[in-house]
């Protein structure tokens, strides 16, 4: 098995949480395995998550946070990203590290544009996972939500810079799951660091 550089990222702002635990066991096992890991706790890192200019021709400095952000993701070949789902997206934290962190001439590319006119993705050639936690159900986040948020997040964030594929996991019942469930998906998680999918 070829080792991969990863990086994972928690996207859960509180210090302790559900997230936290899936990030580490998938970064332990990731590393049991071989590859190169680098981990990051949202709750860890300050930036203004506000773009606050409105447009691209003035940006606001990125912080050392958001560039190391930035720099873990080019270094790496597979992206982790763990997250609760909040009102049916992602935590606002989270939100604007994609506002300010994910911009033109890094991620993407106004300048050059395919068929459709969309931008050129800049970060093409890694692959993606994301871990999601919720209390809906899936057959609830298909049928009456279809998918709003994976498809956002896989395709309209991930897949818009160029981070594709990128599959999607979602443990449901996540505000108060027994211990049992707990260890079952820390388990399955472990098993997607170990082959770094």
């Amino acid at each position: 098995m070829a080792q991969k550089r990863i990086f994972i990222l928690n996207g859960h702002p509180a210090e302790n949480s559900l997230n936290r635990t899936l990030a580490e066991s998938y970064a332990q096992a990731a590393q049991e395995a071989g590859h190169e890991v680098r981990l990051t706790h949202l709750h860890n890192i300050s930036f203004d998550p506000d773009f606050g200019y409105g447009g691209y021709s003035v940006q606001k400095p990125l912080e050392a946070e958001l560039e190391q952000v930035l720099a873990d993701i080019e270094w790496s070949q597979h992206m982790v990203l763990t997250t609760p789902m909040w009102w049916g997206g992602v935590p606002a934290k989270l939100k604007g590290l994609f506002d300010r962190a994910l911009l033109p001439g890094r991620a993407f590319n106004t300048r050059e544009t395919n068929w459709i006119g969309m931008p050129s993705p800049m970060l093409t050639g890694r692959t993606g996972r994301v871990i999601m936690t919720s209390d809906t159900p899936n057959f609830f986040m298909r049928l009456v939500y279809r998918n709003a948020m994976l498809r956002q997040l896989r395709d309209q964030i991930l897949g818009f810079v160029g981070i594709k594929p990128a599959r999607f996991t979602h443990f449901s019942g996540a505000s108060d799951p027994k211990p049992a469930k707990i260890e079952q998906w820390i388990t399955q998680v472990k098993g997607y660091g170990t082959v770094a999918a």
